[in-house]
């Protein structure tokens, strides 16, 4: 049976996310404008979007009903 390798993550997930779009725009930014270009930076956008949500989710502000 096939084992999944387990490993803690030093950093929370949206400081891993933010440090993603900070590489996917300093890549970005040595390349000439073109699709490369662009998807580089969309995916930059996404990640930044990401990290923002799980912040919002993680805010003490959203509490469960009870």
């Amino acid at each position: 049976m096939f084992r999944r390798r387990r490993f803690k993550q030093t950093h929370s997930l949206q400081h891993r996310l933010l440090a993603e779009a900070k590489s996917l725009r300093e890549e970005a930014s040595a390349l000439p404008t073109g699709i490369e270009k662009e998807r580089l930076l969309q995916k930059a956008r996404q990640a930044d979007t990401a990290a923002h949500v799980s912040e919002w989710l993680s805010s003490p502000g959203l509490l469960p009903p009870e």
